[in-house]
């Protein structure tokens, strides 16, 4: 890069200061730093030696109160609830075991605990989680008698190797919260059984969506989006990931879309470059370069300076240092990195700094409608200038108009996607056009 990253950290700041102002800068900090106090106190605990349960009450019968109360006394109830909840926690449990009591949301209570793994049991944990539930329902009943709540535990340890904290305990939550709402059906276990299944027969499909030059409408590249099973539940992107999530089974289906995506290319013979989504959780993973060396090897035609790997940036991360350490080895492999959503959000502009990506796309939130916003315009200007400042080239996402088009020729962007140059197709569909690149 012709710039350091001393000029590029103040070259941003001037124009994240100019598009977001300070009091937004300050409520809204990068995603990829933690200022969360529950992360804290679990990392203090953790550091310890202990491990930390995440124990989700479920309130079972929240629509037969809310029907037999009312929208005021139904308030009153929960207000009554979660007051008689920390009464009892405190009261039950040991003030020093007890990290964070939490109302994640309006149906459930959370309460994280550390536990001593050298003298706790699980009988024991199961006990007091149990007990938790029991004596509040008991409190509650002495001000609406025939009136209890239902308060359904579950519980699940925080994994300790799971390289963001802050998603272990996000990750560790989910799943609590489905342990509590298993024993009433059986979602959870389908789900599971599922998602399984997907990933043992590398039952994903691949849709590609190419990537115009702006200044001669030809194709530099192809986007791979991912769906699930035709026809099931897990068929749309964001529940299959979703579901991948919360079953701790993201990074083998993020693995098995490089796979795919690679055995694609190879039977296709493309030379075009091809730009793969992936968490940051994925690429900041311990195994990914060893797995991702694995998968290359099956695949020798494959280069990798025609992949892009895509940085979806909806993941939060206590310490990026490893994952920039990942970063500059795929790049030293030949890769190069994209940062998607630019423009979304301070932390999604905050982020160009740390990754100094070769490729950054702008977010559909400034593209739409541009034509007839200056406002958006002068955004696109400047994310251009950062763009520039970084040697990163610039890719605009979701355009659905010759309008938009037209701004983004005017003001000289790079690259464009989205529905007014082409739609998603089937792999197979886009072979015809990646066998006429090779014959023409």
């Amino acid at each position: 890069m012709a710039h350091n990253n001393d000029n590029i950290h103040g070259f941003l700041d001037k124009w994240l200061r100019f598009f977001y102002p300070d009091t937004k800068i300050r409520f809204y900090p990068p995603q990829f730093i933690i200022r969360n106090p529950m992360v804290s106190s679990v990392k203090k605990a953790v550091n310890e030696g202990f491990e930390v349960a995440v124990i989700a009450y479920h309130l079972k019968n929240m629509r037969e109160l809310a029907e037999n109360l009312g929208n005021n006394s139904y308030n009153q109830y929960i207000r009554n609830l979660k007051s008689f909840f920390m009464e009892v926690v405190k009261s039950t449990v040991p003030e020093d075991d007890i990290l964070i009591v939490h109302d994640y949301y309006s149906d459930g209570l959370t309460l994280l605990l550390k536990v001593n793994p050298n003298k706790q049991q699980l009988a024991e944990l199961d006990g007091l989680t149990s007990k938790v539930a029991e004596d509040t329902v008991k409190q509650l009943k002495t001000l609406f008698p025939g009136l209890a709540p239902v308060l359904q535990p579950g519980y699940m340890f925080i994994e300790k190797k799971h390289y963001s904290l802050e998603g272990a305990l996000n990750k560790a939550h989910h799943q609590a919260v489905a342990m509590a709402e298993k024993r009433v059906h059986s979602g959870f276990n389908q789900m599971l059984y599922s998602m399984n299944k997907i990933v043992a027969g590398r039952n994903i499909r691949l849709l590609a969506q190419p990537i115009f030059d702006v200044a001669t409408r030809e194709i530099r590249a192809y986007e791979v989006l991912t769906r699930g099973p035709a026809g099931t539940e897990l068929e749309s992107p964001l529940t299959l990931f979703s579901v991948a999530r919360q079953t701790n089974m993201l990074y083998e289906l993020e693995l098995i879309v490089v796979q795919k995506t690679l055995e694609q290319i190879s039977l296709n013979g493309s030379a075009q470059n091809v730009f793969i989504n992936l968490t940051p959780i994925t690429v900041g993973s311990q195994r990914f370069l060893e797995d991702l060396k694995k998968v290359l090897s099956l695949y020798p035609e494959v280069s990798p300076r025609q992949i892009v790997i895509e940085l979806t940036e909806r993941d939060s991360f206590e310490d990026i240092e490893l994952l920039s350490v990942n970063i500059k080895m795929l790049r030293q492999m030949g890769f190069r990195i994209a940062i998607d959503d630019t423009g979304a959000g301070y932390a999604s502009l905050h982020t160009i700094s740390e990754i100094m990506p070769d490729i950054i796309k702008i977010d559909r939130s400034v593209i739409q409608n541009i034509d007839s916003n200056s406002v958006k315009e002068s955004m696109l200007k400047g994310l251009l200038l950062i763009a520039n400042e970084a040697g990163a080239a610039v890719v605009a996402e979701g355009i659905e108009s010759e309008k938009e088009a037209m701004v983004l020729s005017r003001n000289k962007v790079d690259l464009a996607q989205g529905y007014y140059y082409a739609k998603p197709a089937k792999i197979e569909k886009i072979r015809k056009s990646w066998h006429m690149e090779r014959t023409s």
